[in-house]
């Protein structure tokens, strides 16, 4: 293991240990969604096309997703609080230099490299969360952490929005990035003073350099034709997806490879044993679909709002406010009442959101223009409930068996399956919402057009999450009678 173990941690510095990283796991994860309200901003700025403006959204998430495994494990192996502060001081540089870009390019490749230091940081705070904390305490950290995700997602537009409104449309969008520098500043020396060091030892650590280059390849194939779509449509240009082959074909490669490096040195970068334990792999196939629908939300939303009911940016973050508030309060709540309800605590949350994104999809298509935005918010609150129910017992749940030592890469891999959904959800959604808005515009208008176009993402949408409920009540039925496994004490 790479830093001391939780028995050798004072209590109240783990809390605070785990303060730091959360703020550096919330500013993160608040730039997947705070870019979200300025888009109309930097299109008209920086003159970008919509080819531009989807890898300033999407590249993003490549990035994060495609680093997330080998700097997972070079935290296992070298210390978490190190990988931490290394990538949380990149981010914060790649902030200002996406703040200061002058063109759509610039941007784009600012927000890759913001995206691959936001990867590097996002395992090191599992790991550390599987190092200093076990049984129920553990739940009730992971139950913050996920309420640190689903919050900073949540209030990425409103943020977002209240910035552009403070700063004015031309350079609003500028200081979207520009916040992260000061946050960045003041957690840098706390991480050095408050997490755990590496200890000091005289081994020598093998790294699986082949393993991080198939997985790297295998991530960057899999994931280059879903966020490079077309400006003409998602199945246009169809050369690019033969990327997907060679990624299928990397598949099994990787898989062996590393299988025969683990029993060979014990030092695999992804370690098989993650892929046969159940608890896992359920987790992982739960967090990946509900992440392909559950992000796609508040992207739509916006642009129902912004491009076609013309809200201001501010607006349109205000009506997303009530589900930020109630997935922050369920979040909280639900550490407590894993370890009674255990799983069917995800299942309830997953379909409670459904019911609410059903809800929307028939506000979005009969209630009259004037009331969408109030409706809408209202509905919101009853989903934040359930999707931070989701989150942060997933988490919990899906590292249930893994050992902490395996904390880092167990986390990255989750990580990577919520970045893939993500980028497939938001890639295909966003392209029903584009051809679908193009086709009604004309017969509708405006405001009819991003309606119906709204209404036919958010059901797609709503694809991904059934998916999601369907692997959920799966993992229920497989854990017994209620769907609950003790959460172990060590």
């Amino acid at each position: 293991m790479a830093e001391s173990p939780a028995s050798h941690t004072p209590d109240p510095r783990r809390w605070r240990a785990l303060a730091v990283c959360f703020a550096g796991g919330f500013v993160t994860m608040l730039d997947v969604s705070i870019v979200n309200v300025a888009l109309p901003s930097i299109q008209g700025a920086l003159h970008a096309g919509a080819t531009q403006l989807q890898l300033i959204i999407a590249g993003y998430t490549l990035a994060f997703g495609l680093v997330l495994v080998p700097f997972g494990r070079l935290g296992d192996a070298k210390g978490r609080r190190t990988m931490f502060m290394i990538a949380i001081a990149g981010f914060g540089v790649m902030s200002l230099l996406a703040g200061l870009a002058q063109t759509d390019t610039q941007l784009a490749i600012a927000r890759l490299l913001q995206g691959a230091f936001a990867g590097m940081s996002n395992p090191q705070v599992s790991g550390m969360i599987q190092q200093m904390f076990r049984g129920h305490e553990r739940a009730k950290a992971f139950g913050f952490f996920g309420a640190t995700i689903g919050v900073s997602t949540a209030l990425g537009p409103l943020i977002g929005g209240l910035i552009i409104a403070i700063a004015g449309p031309d350079a609003g969008w500028r200081w979207v990035f520009f916040i992260n520098v000061p946050i960045i500043a003041v957690v840098l020396p706390l991480a050095r003073r408050l997490l755990p060091p590496p200890p000091v030892t005289g081994e020598t650590m093998r790294l699986d350099a082949f393993g991080l280059v198939l997985i790297a390849l295998g991530t960057g194939m899999f994931m280059a034709p879903f966020v490079t779509t077309p400006d003409t449509g998602f199945f246009d240009d169809l050369q690019r997806w033969w990327w997907l082959a060679p990624a299928f074909i990397l598949l099994p490669v990787t898989f062996f490879w590393e299988r025969s490096y683990e029993r060979r040195f014990g030092a695999a970068v992804l370690n098989p044993y993650l892929l046969t334990t159940p608890s896992f792999v359920f987790g992982m196939a739960i967090g990946s679909a509900w992440f392909a629908g559950f992000t796609s939300l508040m992207l739509v939303v916006t642009m129902v709002l912004q491009k076609g009911l013309l809200y201001t940016a501010l607006m349109a973050g205000l009506v997303q406010l009530p589900y930020a508030i109630s997935s922050a309060a369920s979040a909280s709540q639900s550490g407590h009442l894993l370890p009674k309800v255990g799983r069917v605590l995800v299942v309830a949350g997953i379909a409670t959101y459904l019911v609410g994104l059903v809800i929307v999809v028939v506000i979005l298509r009969t209630a009259p223009v004037g009331a969408v935005g109030w409706a809408v918010a209202a509905v919101l609150l009853l989903m934040g409930i359930g999707g931070g129910l989701v989150i942060s017992p997933n988490q919990a749940l899906t590292f249930q068996d893994v050992p902490p030592a395996q904390g880092s890469v167990a986390g990255a891999v989750l990580q990577v399956g919520q970045r893939f959904g993500t980028a497939v959800g938001m890639a295909i959604i966003l392209a029903v919402y584009l051809s679908t808005y193009t086709s009604h515009v004309a017969a509708q208008g405006n405001a009819g057009a991003a309606r119906t176009a709204g209404a036919m993402a958010l059901t797609l949408s709503g694809a991904f999450l059934l998916a999601a409920l369907a692997v959920a009540v799966g993992d229920w039925r497989r854990r017994g009678p209620r769907g609950v496994q003790p959460v172990p004490a060590t």
